[in-house]
């Protein structure tokens, strides 16, 4: 270790002010940040003494999120045996998720990197360590059959459009990952919705639960609906359904947050807030189902919670500390609204049978505004009590 720290430290000589390598000093100092503890620091009190720092939280994240990732490469995998009508195969769909998985994942990094390189090299800043957790979420929450060249395109809007014109990691309004999946999804919609996402796989196409549970008639069970379509609570929580990369699994999820909520960088005030008002507003329209309702209606609501990417979002999107709110309170009013919003867009709405997105996107817009009343509230609550002891 000592070899590597003197090495990076000549290396560190040729970026120095006035050296040819100057104008690329946040290449450098990502490098000596990454590999080693920082090297600078504060000459005056008072002195924070912490181990955990923005570089240990995003590393966290981007932990969290390999349950997600294993098993969204095998079950993109799994879902290619399925299409091809071979014998199922653990190393073979390893083998063929990972070579669909893998390249979205550099592609994403390599286009957003370059992003973020070129702002930190004109602004004269730090490489900052956000988009580790940026590229791999935005990787994760795309289909498996989209094209490299609209996940770079996607990646790239969402770094500049969704971050640095607001100022770079910690000044963001919207989360950068779904400001990306937002872009493409409108951008190409054909390519990032529906069915049809599978139908790169040797023509094969296969709706996704939310799909099923959208088209069925009025009138009849939407749960038949799905079973027929060989879809049950059981595959749906586990993931070995299609969909977006990391999103099928809410088990990998579930491990997910609990290494977040161990490690304290996730707020389970949050999560609990969404989960409360998806909860709240799918037992509302379950218990309103009818024959002259639209039959996802009728969908029990814990059916609900394993289907699309309610469980991803909520866990990885909506606890997002820069984009979402920061007060207690705040946050449970901010999770409670991603979650009632979520189920109304997903439910009311057949055309677009998942909301996660634009609700955590809507939420994002109005968090500053959530904290600000919470704020206001108890500063009134304690000029109160402190009119009464006077």
């Amino acid at each position: 270790m000592k070899f590597l720290e003197e090495q990076i430290k000549k290396m560190g000589k040729l970026f120095e002010k006035g050296k040819p390598l100057e104008k690329f000093y946040p290449l450098y100092e990502a490098l000596d940040t990454f590999l080693l503890t920082p090297g600078t620091t504060i000459p005056k009190a008072p002195f924070v003494r912490d181990a955990v720092d923005l570089k240990r939280v995003m590393s966290f994240v981007v932990i969290a999120l390999i349950p997600c990732l294993c098993m969204g490469i095998y079950n993109v995998g799994y879902q290619m045996e399925a299409a091809q009508g071979a014998a199922h195969s653990f190393w073979g769909a390893v083998a063929s998720g990972a070579a669909k998985v893998i390249p979205i994942i550099l592609v994403s990094y390599l286009a957003g990197g370059l992003w973020e390189v070129l702002f930190a090299v004109v602004r004269k800043h730090e490489i900052n360590e956000g988009f580790l957790v940026t590229g791999i979420l935005y990787a994760l929450i795309l289909p498996p059959t989209i094209p490299l060249w609209q996940a770079a395109v996607g990646i790239s809007f969402g770094v500049v459009f969704g971050k640095e014109i607001f100022g770079g990691t910690g000044m963001n309004v919207f989360n950068p990952a779904l400001v990306a999946r937002a872009f493409v999804f409108f951008a190409y919609p054909a390519q990032i919705s529906g069915s049809t996402v599978w139908v790169a796989l040797d023509g094969y196409t296969r709706a996704t639960p939310l799909a099923v549970a959208a088209a069925t008639p009025k009138g009849q069970s939407v749960v038949q609906a799905l079973q027929e379509a060989g879809y049950n609570f059981g595959n749906m929580f586990a993931g070995f359904i299609p969909g977006s990369i990391g999103e099928t699994s809410a088990l990998a999820c579930l491990m997910g947050l609990i290494f977040l909520l161990v490690t304290r960088v996730a707020s389970w005030r949050a999560v609990a807030g969404c989960v409360l008002g998806f909860l709240t507003m799918s037992s509302i329209f379950y218990f309103l189902r009818g024959p002259q309702k639209l039959a996802f209606f009728a969908l029990p609501p814990h059916w609900h919670l394993v289907m699309g990417g309610f469980a991803f979002g909520s866990v990885f999107m909506a606890t997002d500390p820069v984009s979402s709110s920061a007060t207690d309170a705040g946050r449970w009013i901010y999770g409670f609204l991603i979650g009632v919003l979520t189920v109304l867009i997903r439910v009311a709405n057949p055309a677009y049978p998942e909301g996660v997105m634009l609700s955590i996107l809507f939420m994002n817009a109005f968090a500053p505004l959530i904290d600000h009343f919470v704020v206001e509230n108890h500063i009134k609550r304690r000029l109160r009590l402190l009119y009464r002891k006077a």
